[in-house]
């Protein structure tokens, strides 16, 4: 059932809190109990069950630390979700749920599961292990007590970074080079005559792709860098060390292994070896970008080399002068309903489904709009989900997709359709212009493709059990599903179909759809090798054995995309993804968008808009979700292992790719 969320006080927030957690409390009481004759229905059952009911607690109670408008339901909202994060963290320390299960899992039922049922006891095992159940009582309290640490942490980092505000004041003449239209976005500066740019992506990224000031760009840079600076530094450096012990306290080598037990990768030599094999020649491409990036730079009349707030704007400029794209014009065509619109016409007609809006949304704020998903052929509604997609003060300031409501078969044994939530910060409409996304790299439109993989991820799951539902799959996967669908982002014969003029209703012109198309992979080593930094960066502070110096981690990870460090920042501070769960695991973004490719590579040979690949997709991929391994569902859906050579294919380095194929060819044995 859905929730009515106009009528969310913190009070409220509060109450759905406390009475998810009693419920909760009480299911796994009784798997506790179950320990003299201990059954799946009795013992792993409840457990699960007990995870649903937080789960559902969570979007009337602390995901609205995340998008309410009222700071006081935020702030209960923050400490819902410490409270519900430390309930989970708590949950697998607790001996006698450990004597439970540990007691079914030598019983004959036990010993007889399979499939998802034998996955779920595994998963079980595993965490009372990773929670120190074959440690000593004294350094089992400790590990407790430091994950608990943890959850604050996490907690008032991402606050921090939601509510951290800081812009420039400009003249109109200072926004040389940006179009009437964004000007006319901005709010009044305190000074008559002048604008606030502030840090909220609407406004701070078509200003570092277009402001022709070059200095104000890169005061905003320096302000985005240092985001949150003062409180989430000092909360970094404690997190980092809680990790460091609490690896060493598992006899793990660094917080990475630990971490990494539970992705694809399983440890950081592969992802060394990831990065070994596929960095070399987007570094190489990324000189080539530079060097010409470098040539526009001099002519405008500077002598120095490009800069991290240089290369937007310079990127912009060539697949404006070279492509013949001007996001300004191209934004033109693509008004949000439109995009909308044209993406559920297009995910129905290849994954087999039909949405509908809900006029009532009864969401938290105004703007927010409602859908049903429903499968074609049967006509069963399979999900919801919301779009709050406008910034507003005090909001999630990045996008991502939020799990409401998880599938799994309830106790009556009916199934419980997901809920799920888009949350990101779009242009929002302004005057009697509707809101028109920008499209490229990055762009508002691959962004919404992105998130809205996740949404049917999260919406298409068949999973029996909570644990294996909500993209609850490997880390270093959950983001493939979203990048494949960036794909059909840039496709002309994708884009025409919906791309229509906001006045006069006309088409994107089909030559126009083409050279954006053609634009796509445009200084692609320069936005690849940033992804690369993130991913060595983060990667960097949990492998050190000790404290690191963390601005010279950010400074020699940083060398990689062949730019000067802007010094005196400290980009680490608003990069929430660190804290957030992707935990030495954001090298999985690039692991993903490999694995991404090569899916894409099944559509692009066999139709992009095929609806029989699409079914097989998504039977094979969507809707198992975590019920079995990444690998099993990647063997499935391409018939092998995944490999780098579509993604360096798809980017222009073809010779790249044919010596990889090469050496693995030289390193197999030969057949018999």
């Amino acid at each position: 059932m859905l929730h009515d969320y106009t009528h969310i006080t913190p009070e409220s927030v509060t109450s759905e809190t406390d009475a998810a957690i009693a419920r909760a409390d009480e299911l796994v009481a009784a798997a506790a109990a179950s320990l003299a004759a201990p059954t799946f229905d009795d013992t792993l059952r409840p457990l699960e069950l007990a995870g649903a009911a937080v789960a559902d607690a969570y979007g009337p109670g602390a995901f609205m630390a995340q998008v309410h408008s009222d700071e006081a339901v935020r702030d209960a909202g923050q400490e819902a979700e410490e409270r519900i994060n430390k309930w989970r963290v708590g949950l697998p320390f607790r001996e006698d749920v450990y004597r439970a299960v540990r007691t079914y899992a030598e019983t004959d039922d036990a010993k007889q599961l399979s499939g998802e049922r034998r996955r779920l006891l595994d998963f079980w095992l595993r965490d009372f292990r990773r929670a120190g159940q074959e440690l000593e009582p004294e350094q089992r309290a400790e590990l407790e007590e430091r994950r608990n640490r943890m959850v604050e942490i996490e907690v008032a980092f991402q606050r921090n970074v939601n509510e951290y505000e800081d812009w420039i004041e400009v003249t109109r003449e200072q926004l040389a080079g940006l179009p009437d239209e964004y000007v006319e976005q901005l709010k009044p500066s305190e000074t008559d005559g002048t604008y606030r740019v502030s840090l909220d992506y609407p406004e701070i990224n078509p200003f570092l792709e277009q402001a022709k000031d070059r200095s104000l760009r890169e005061t905003l840079s320096r302000k985005d860098w240092n985001k949150a600076v003062d409180a989430n530094r000092t909360l970094l450096g404690e997190a980092l060390g809680l990790r460091r012990r609490i690896a060493a306290l598992l006899g793990k080598p660094s917080w990475a292994h630990h971490s990494m037990e539970l992705k694809m990768a399983g440890g950081p030599e592969r992802v060394e070896e990831f990065y070994e094999t596929i960095v070399p020649a987007l570094r190489e491409a990324a000189q080539r970008e530079m060097a010409e990036m470098r040539s526009l730079l001099q002519a405008d009349g500077y002598d120095d080399d490009v800069q991290s707030w240089d290369w937007h704007y310079y990127d912009t400029r060539l697949s404006r002068e070279q492509y013949g794209v001007d996001q300004n014009e191209v934004s033109e065509y693509l008004p949000l309903d439109g995009v909308l619109e044209g993406m559920f016409a297009i995910t129905g007609d290849v994954f087999g489904l039909d949405y509908r809006r809900v006029e009532d949304a009864k969401a938290w704020h105004p703007s927010v709009r409602l859908y049903e998903i429903h499968d074609r052929e049967s006509g069963e509604l399979l999900a919801h989900f919301y779009a709050d997609l406008f910034p507003r003060e005090g909001k999630f300031g990045h996008a991502a997709a939020f799990p409401l409501g998880i599938g799994h078969v309830k106790a009556d044994g009916n199934y419980a359709k997901p809920v799920n939530a888009i949350v990101a910060n779009m242009t929002p409409p302004s005057g009697d212009r509707p809101s028109l996304l920008r499209h490229g790299q990055h762009g508002e439109v691959e962004t919404l493709f992105h998130e809205f993989g996740h949404i049917l991820h999260m919406s298409l799951t068949h999973a029996e059990f909570v644990r294996f539902s909500g993209a609850e799959t490997e880390w270093d996967f959950v983001e493939a599903p979203s990048q494949i669908m960036q794909h059909w982002a840039w496709e002309p014969d994708v884009i025409e179909r919906f791309a229509r003029h906001y006045r006069t209703g006309e088409p994107l012109p089909r030559r126009l759809a083409e050279q954006m198309a053609e634009s796509r992979y445009l200084n692609v080593g320069v936005r690849a090798t940033r992804q690369v930094w993130l991913g060595s960066m983060d990667l960097a502070v949990h492998t050190a054995d000790e404290s690191p110096d963390l601005d010279a981690v950010i400074r020699d990870a940083w060398a990689v995309t062949g730019m000067a460090y802007p010094e005196d920042t400290f980009y680490l501070s608003g990069f929430a993804h660190i804290l957030g769960g992707y935990d030495a695991g954001y090298y999985g973004y690039l692991w993903a968008e490999v694995i991404g490719d090569d899916m894409f590579g099944r559509f692009a040979s066999e139709g992009i808009l095929s609806p029989t690949v699409g079914r097989e997709y998504r039977r094979t991929i969507l809707e198992p979700n975590g019920s079995r391994s990444a690998d099993a569902m990647l063997l499935d859906f391409l018939g092998r292992a995944p490999s780098n050579e579509a993604y360096l294919r798809m980017r222009g380095m073809q010779a790249q790719a044919d010596q990889a194929q090469i050496d693995q060819a030289q390193a197999e044995p030969a057949p018999a």
